[in-house]
């Protein structure tokens, strides 16, 4: 049976009370009550008769530990009530399902809080629907024996899917086909076969924009496959309240935490409410939102930016405001491992995926481009995967899976991979599916999986892995001069616009332009000499608004006219014909400058006091194949065979 295609029919039974974009808001719920009644029928006679014979004797914290023991669980539910009993009197279900969720243990109550399940209940009662939802899903098993945890993942993202595309959601938001974080996961521990091997190690892994734990569920699973021996705790944090509902249900019904798995999911805005304050990690893995912009966390964000030395979680720079995935990166390199050996501390590894944007989006001295800066001064940039487009539910771009880390191999040190997996896919949704799954119109086979990974752990250069230095990608961003020339010319319109503007000047200007005369002059150095001579001789002192109003009144540039001096020894620029040029930082400025400007601009010059830093990243550059234009003989033939064909149609058409 199709679980996920039957509890998708229930929700047909919300039409009317409910749009079709509003039935996330009872299904999940719905599905995550279901699947936690399943998992508790088999010791739920036991927790009752625990609760009764401990009732009164202790409670809190101390009472909740004993039922969930008596549950088998991190959670339990001290009601008499099941799906089967709640259908058994109709005519109270909005009372009998309301007491039966605030009958769990703490940890599920919060879950539901955060669905606003309540609210919920009582408007299917008010529509006369609530005992037919519940009467429908007592028919899903949901048990793990019938549904294990991983179909279960299959389950919510599937139902999300199509939640999404019913109410337009923003795109990239909520989970990650299950093949990108397979591939994302697979580089993320290929480094540390040899440490996860080790009995008793016990790693840590963070998703600060977990949704509804997909990524942490995909990590544990490849744990659990390769490495039995070691244990990761997974973390995770989202501000969707059902997002996150979803996946802390998800995480309790694991047990994947050694403290109950209640804590191990958190609710709240990574950017403004850091949950995991003072926490490291091992390993970081997650998928942003795409292009969602931080304006309403702008306050706080730039306050944690400059914090004294910038050591703030967003230290190295601010991205734009409408795209906030590179905060992301920040937050949870902040809370990276170091490396120390003596302590066997072997740092951390993070993936992230990303759009194409953050790769070249600004330019030196920009926020993104400091961001890239920080990462690959640092060497912690390792490797950067162009995914296929159309991988993703609920958008069609292009996607990168950045890895970084603070531990790369000795091989690696000083330098950056690029891999072109944009060819490397299958049509189709997904393996069991040749259809499309919204805007996910392809997907990655395991063995292309695995030829990915096996192309980023060779380090070879080739037609799709390329290896760089870490300095190809940077830049000084150098502002290339060139001097001011101004012709000067008294006319009368502009003397009368002058003199509006500074009639108390009037006995000056006159002195000018007698003395000066009415025809235009080319040298701006000597004109200036000759005035500031006659409003000496004037007795006249004007003010730095006044010269400058004068000059820019009665002159124009002209290219023919005589540099304007700024000093002795400089000229002043002309910022109409400022511009600029991106020399690569392998190369010598003054050698690029003498080579691929000065022949051009033999007046120009470098104000190097304004020279900044930038990098930036383009797959284009640098895995473009150029395909030669087809031989002019073979277009005109097939120019002639057209002519030949549209002739026999008009003949046809005619005859």
């Amino acid at each position: 049976m199709d679980f996920a295609n039957l509890i998708w029919q229930i929700a047909d039974l919300l039409r009317g009370p409910y749009r079709p974009p509003q039935y996330e808001r009872v299904m999940l719920p719905m599905t995550v009550l279901r699947r936690f009644d399943c998992v508790l029928a088999p010791t739920r006679a036991k927790v009752v008769v625990e609760y009764e014979r401990l009732k009164g004797r202790i409670d809190g914290n101390a009472l909740e530990a004993k039922l969930n023991a008596a549950a088998g669980q991190h959670f339990h539910n001290r009601s008499e009530f099941d799906f089967e009993r709640l259908k058994g009197d109709p005519d109270n279900i909005v009372q009998h399902l309301s007491l039966y969720t605030q009958k769990f243990s703490t940890n599920v109550r919060d879950i539901f809080e955060h669905f606003e399940f309540q609210s919920e209940i009582e408007k299917m009662g008010e529509a006369n629907i609530l005992y037919l939802v519940v009467s429908k899903f007592a028919d899903v098993d949901l048990h793990p024996d019938r549904v294990p945890n991983e179909q279960m993942g299959f389950i919510f993202e599937n139902l999300i899917r199509r939640f999404n595309e019913l109410a337009n959601e923003t795109a990239g938001d909520h989970f990650t086909p299950r093949e990108v974080i397979r591939l994302m996961v697979n580089i993320l521990f290929i480094d540390d076969d040899d440490l996860l091997a080790t009995p008793g190690t016990v790693r840590t892994l963070l998703d600060p924009a977990c949704g509804t734990g997909g990524m942490l569920a995909e990590a544990q699973n490849y744990l659990r496959d390769h490495h039995a021996q070691a244990r990761l705790f997974v973390y995770g944090q989202d501000y969707n309240k059902r997002a996150f509902a979803t996946a802390a249900s998800d995480m309790l019904m694991k047990q994947v935490d050694h403290n109950g798995g209640g804590d191990s999911i958190r609710f709240g805005d990574s950017f403004t409410e850091d949950k995991f304050e003072g926490r490291t990690f091992d390993y970081f893995l997650t998928n942003p939102p795409f292009g969602v912009d931080w304006k309403k966390q702008q306050k706080e964000i730039k306050r944690e930016h400059e914090k004294e030395g910038f050591t703030g979680r967003f230290g190295a720079g601010l991205p734009r405001v409408s795209d906030g995935s590179l905060l992301f990166l920040q937050q949870m390199w902040a809370k990276r491992e170091q490396v120390r050996q003596d302590e066997r501390k072997h740092g951390s590894r993070l993936a992230i995926v990303l759009s194409g944007s953050p790769l070249f989006t600004g330019g030196a001295g920009s926020g993104e481009s400091e961001i890239r800066r920080w990462l690959i001064e640092n060497d912690w940039l390792e490797a950067i995967i162009a995914m296929p487009e159309q991988m993703f539910y609920n958008t069609g771009i292009g996607t990168y899976v950045w890895i970084v880390t603070n531990s790369k191999e000795q091989r690696r040190r000083g330098k950056i991979q690029l891999i072109d997996a944009r060819r490397t896919w299958t049509p189709g949704g997904s393996p069991e599916s040749k259809r499309s799954l919204g805007d996910k119109r392809r997907h990655l086979s395991d063995e292309q999986i695995d030829g990915i990974v096996r192309l980023y752990g060779r380090f070879e250069y080739g037609e799709c892995s390329k290896t760089f230095d870490n300095e190809d990608f940077g830049y000084t961003h150098v502002t290339v001069e060139r001097p001011l020339r101004l012709r000067y010319r008294m006319t009368i319109d502009d003397k009368t616009r002058f003199l509006h503007a500074c009639p108390h000047l009037l006995d000056d200007v006159q002195a000018i332009d007698k003395a000066l005369g009415r025809e235009p002059m080319s040298d701006w150095n000597a004109v200036w000499n000759d005035v500031e001579g006659i409003l000496r001789g004037n007795g006249s002192r004007w003010k730095a608004p006044e010269k400058k109003l004068f000059r820019d009144v009665f002159t124009v540039t002209d290219s023919e006219a005589v540099p304007v001096l700024k000093n002795t020894d400089e000229y002043e620029p002309d910022s109409a014909l400022r511009n600029f040029e991106n020399v690569p930082l392998k190369k010598d400025i003054d050698d690029y400058f003498e080579r691929e400007v000065f022949p051009y601009v033999p007046d120009a010059w470098m104000d190097r006091d304004k020279d900044r830093i930038g990098y930036e990243i383009s797959f284009n550059r640098y895995f473009y194949t150029y395909t030669p234009p087809r031989p002019l003989s073979e277009i005109d033939a097939d120019l002639r065979e057209a002519e030949k064909e549209i002739m026999r149609l008009l003949r046809e058409v005619a005859g």
